[in-house]
């Protein structure tokens, strides 16, 4: 059976099926030597190569690390990558970023599926931070009634207030987004650690990893 060629990439794990259809159409990607196409179809037994190197059928692993501050989320070439902080065969890649100076929850995979069930706007999945502020804060019904940013108005929702410190879940997923936020509403974020992803709550100590279950996994992408 045939079936499209950046499907058979995800699988693998190489990458998202986004970015391989990214790859196939800067003509990185060939099937037995030939240069193919978006919406080309392939055998799972053919020879697919990405800018000449064979791609394989890894074991699929799905990771929950707890990010501690100073790491990044990418496979580029940089000092200290959250990747490095997992030591197994599998290649794997972040899904979804968190910045350099944030801590708390990442996942890890080489599942491209996944990642794109989990990273799509349509899902809306919950993401839970715990913020520390440099004040007190005052404005839970503003900040509920949204959040006007340059790229479109946030809608949060504040879980709890301790003064100064303050848990909100949002499920938008732009850049700064956070940060950018409290911004607006003349704060300014000295901390920042995401404590869950939909139904999954941070557990592990930072620096630390553990594979998900099959529960977990399937609650995420439901």
């Amino acid at each position: 059976m045939e079936i499209r060629v950046q499907a058979i990439i995800a699988h693998s794990g190489y990458c998202s099926r986004r970015k391989a259809e990214e790859l196939i159409e800067k003509g990185k990607v060939k099937v037995n030597d030939q240069i193919i196409k978006l919406g080309d179809k392939a055998k799972v037994t053919d020879t697919i190569t990405i800018d000449e190197m064979p791609i394989s059928q890894e074991k699929k692993v799905w990771i929950m690390l707890n990010k501690p501050k100073g790491y990044e989320c990418t496979s580029g070439n940089v000092k200290k990558r959250a990747i490095d902080l997992v030591q197994i065969p599998e290649r794997i890649y972040t899904v979804g970023r968190l910045d350099k100076d944030a801590t708390g929850l990442v996942l890890l995979t080489n599942d491209g599926d996944f990642a794109n069930k989990i990273m799509h706007p349509s899902k809306e999945i919950p993401k839970y931070y715990w913020l520390l502020l440099d004040r007190e804060f005052h404005d839970k019904e503003k900040m509920e009634k949204g959040v006007r940013l340059v790229d479109g108005k946030v809608f949060p929702k504040v879980v709890s207030i301790d003064k100064h410190k303050i848990v909100i879940k949002i499920v938008e997923g732009r850049k700064h987004i956070v940060k950018r936020m409290l911004f607006k509403l003349k704060y300014f974020v000295k901390a920042l650690k995401r404590i869950q992803i939909g139904n999954l709550k941070l557990d592990v100590k930072e620096g630390k990893w553990r594979y998900l279950t099959q529960k977990e996994i399937n609650q995420l992408v439901q």
